[in-house]
């Protein structure tokens, strides 16, 4: 097991969050939870000696059932470099026992050879103090490795299933909203870290404004008040998944304390006193009285119709159609009032299991099957709107039309223009950052005063950067190598002060005040010195991956590795002591990079750290706010100098974002990795692993636009395919 700091490693916001479910325990690298450049030492010691282990002896092994290139190329790779210290005279590096995994095939584990590919490309192993591998060989390994891949899937033809879900808080409030075209929200939604003022998001112009005003979160109670319905309670926030989303299947049952509660919910809705004429848009036509001489059953029946296909995302049969239909009568025939006999149906429908729950509708195979017309409408609604399927899209899938190429992709085209589209920008870019984090983070206010004003924080000014910049990108579809190294940014008066040498001073931009306190003006401004700009470098990221006095390297480069190439590592050991926010006495003289060197002299702890600190110190001349600085406290300079996958050298933080995207592709695939798993709501698996390099790669061939990344993730089989057997 690899030891590090671990206060360096509050990754996953173990210090910084209330606890949240952990992802199943499983071996993942490029897009899932649980897998590591901690666990690439000790998870590809597994794969490489399980693989070599799985036939037994490495002769009978080149001469089984496998091709000649895997017997002539991967197999003698494998005994020259990994047997040593992964099998050979009882060697079990990372804790492995090889003895233990025989008998099947390669072919047979996909998860294992996606982990040797894994391991191979991002060249975490062979060990640095090991004979590196030849280049070529190397290339020859993964497209061996690739092809075996590929055969696999194809032989299998089966994705992960996603398991029946109920929609969270999130797409609940938005789902109630469209239903019954509300003018207010539901409740009020605190996981929304940036609130839209003046209309500024327009995606149909595809142009963001110069100047915007936004609200966020951590400007306290004021944010929160907004036009909702009175005497609706929220049911508790869905927290995110570990390296995951706040949507993921495995995570959102529904016990039967909370199913009470979603009776109890729809029910309030519709009592509201704020549930009238006025914020309800489909009053006139569902809840108003008909004239008097309206045959009720039929009127009920044909309002109730469309409604429920609605509600439900798929026409309604008539038994279900019947029941609503007959209650309703019954409390009309008991003397209620129709437009109180209407919320009392409306109520029931918003508190239905075909309301409330996610599904794919079971198919005969145990393969994958293409999902259907309504499937994908409910797929592309609650990916891209986070919500029901609008008329529209529902009309289209009821009438078989809307899998046909030209019709998705003008669907598609127009969901990326509709104002609906701030609900994608509402849930994934936080979630993707990490920005919850920062709601935590607490800089010491005796060396960092600046950061405190009034009772408010800088870290209201700070998160509302990143996701304005997300949103520009995707509205304006700019390359996604904006958000490493943008030329743009937003800011308010106050935020550029804090920049301090690195704020842009734009002459355009009047500095006449940082807004009200619910409203803060941000205004477009050029980004010229390129240690700024991008997700990486800017305030919210560095100081949420810092303590209270010192920035935590370790911690930095556990975000790059998750974010921006979808590689989470593993927490920290639970036996490694932390390193202190204080240097201890003697260290006083010490750079932060000499203080963790000697703080990890295990010899366990050497693998990890090879690909983690890189990452983590290309950032240190960012202190714990953000700001540049250029030495520490004692005067002792800072280094940032390291090499980004074992050969792009850099000196310096620019020369650290020209590295990452000089592997573009990689952060490509790995925003591909995290925009797939939030649009299926699922772990992805290696049978996905194909697709994504298929997604990258139209992308990258379109100059690696955003909406064409998005486009090609709707376009993939894994979110065109279904694998849900019946049971047997």
């Amino acid at each position: 097991m690899c030891g590090r700091p671990a206060d360096d490693w509050r990754f996953g916001d173990f210090h910084s969050r209330p606890p949240r479910p952990l992802s199943a325990p499983s071996l993942h690298l490029r897009n899932q939870p649980v897998s590591s450049n901690h666990a690439f030492q000790k998870w590809s010691a597994t794969v490489i000696a399980t693989s070599i282990m799985l036939l037994g002896s490495l002769p009978q092994w080149c001469l089984a059932n496998e091709t000649d290139a895997f017997a002539e190329i991967i197999a003698p790779a494998l005994k020259t470099h990994c047997i040593k210290c992964h099998g050979e005279n009882g060697e079990r590096e990372g804790d492995v026992d090889l003895l233990a995994v025989r008998g099947e095939g390669l072919r047979d584990n996909t998860e294992l050879v996606r982990g040797l590919i894994d391991v191979l490309d991002l060249e975490a192993m062979p060990p640095e103090d090991e004979p590196p591998l030849d280049p070529q060989l190397r290339r020859r390994l993964i497209t061996e490795l690739k092809g075996i891949l590929q055969t696999a899937i194809d032989q299998k033809k089966a994705f992960a299933h996603a398991p029946i879900r109920r929609m969270n808080r999130f797409q609940y409030n938005n789902a109630v909203i469209d239903l019954f075209d509300l003018n207010c929200t539901v409740f009020t939604l605190p996981e929304r870290m940036m609130r839209e003022h003046r209309g500024y998001f327009k995606p149909q112009t595809g142009q963001m404004d110069d100047a915007v005003w936004v609200g966020s979160r951590p400007l306290g109670k004021s944010q929160l008040i907004e036009p909702r319905l009175a005497g609706v309670a929220a049911f508790p926030q869905d927290l995110r998944a570990e390296h995951g989303f706040d949507n993921r299947g495995d995570h959102l049952s529904l016990s039967p304390l909370l199913m009470e509660s979603f009776l109890s919910l729809g029910q309030s809705i519709t009592d509201s006193p704020d549930f009238h004429p006025q914020n309800v848009g489909i009053w006139a036509t569902f809840f108003a009285a008909p004239d008097d001489d309206t045959e009720l059953e039929t009127e009920v029946r044909r309002r109730l119709e469309p409604f429920l296909t609605r509600a439900f995302r798929r026409p309604v049969d008539d038994a279900d159609l019947d029941r609503y239909v007959h209650f309703t009568l019954r409390q009309l025939a008991a003397g209620v009032e129709f437009s109180d006999a209407m919320k009392s149906i409306a109520a029931a429908a918003i508190s239905s299991p075909k309301f409330l729950y996610r599904y794919d509708k079971s198919s005969e195979s145990a393969t994958a099957a293409p999902v259907d017309d309504l499937e994908l409408a409910s797929r592309l609604s609650f990916f891209l709107w986070g919500s029901i399927p609008d008329r529209e899209l529902l009309d289209l899938a009821i009438a078989g039309q809307l899998k046909r190429p030209a019709s998705l992709d003008a669907q598609i085209t127009r969901m990326l223009h509709d104002e609906k589209l701030k609900r994608f920008c509402d849930s994934f870019p936080a979630q993707w950052l990490q920005l919850e984090r920062i709601i935590s983070s607490v800089p010491d206010p005796k060396k960092y005063p600046d950061f405190y004003f009034a009772k408010y924080r800088d870290s209201m000014h700070m998160m509302i950067e990143p996701l304005l910049l997300f949103e520009t990108v995707l509205i304006e579809n700019h390359p996604i190598t904006q958000l490493i190294d943008s030329d743009f940014t937003y800011r308010s008066v106050l935020l550029e002060d804090a920049y301090g040498e690195l704020r842009s001073e734009p002459s355009d931009v009047k500095k006449t005040g940082g807004g009200a306190v619910t409203v803060l003006p941000f205004y477009r401004v050029p980004v010229s010195d390129r240690r700024s700009g991008g997700v990486i470098t800017n305030a919210a990221v560095m100081t949420m991956t810092s303590g209270p006095e010192r920035t935590q390297p370790i911690t930095r480069g556990a975000w790059i590795a998750t974010v921006i190439f979808n590689n989470p590592p593993e927490p920290p050991p639970a036996d490694v002591p932390p390193l202190g926010e204080k240097p201890a006495a003697g260290e006083e003289h010490l750079t932060l990079r000499e203080r963790l060197s000697l703080h990890r002299e295990r010899s366990d702890c050497k693998g990890c750290h090879e690909q983690i600190d890189p990452l983590g110190f290309a950032l240190e001349n960012f202190d714990p706010v953000g700001r540049w600085r250029a030495e520490y406290e004692n005067g002792r300079s800072v280094d940032v100098s390291g090499t980004l996958f074992r050969k792009h050298a850099f000196n310096d933080v620019v020369e650290f974002k020209d590295a990452i995207l000089a592997e573009k592709d990689r952060f490509a695939r790995g925003l591909a990795g995290h925009l797939l798993a939030f649009a299926l709501a699922r772990e992805l698996t290696a049978a996905d692993q194909i697709a994504l390099d298929q997604i990258a790669s139209t992308a990258a061939a379109d100059g690696y636009k955003i909406q064409t990344l998005i486009r090609e993730v709707i376009l993939s089989d894994p979110f065109q395919s279904k694998t849900n057997p019946k049971a047997q």
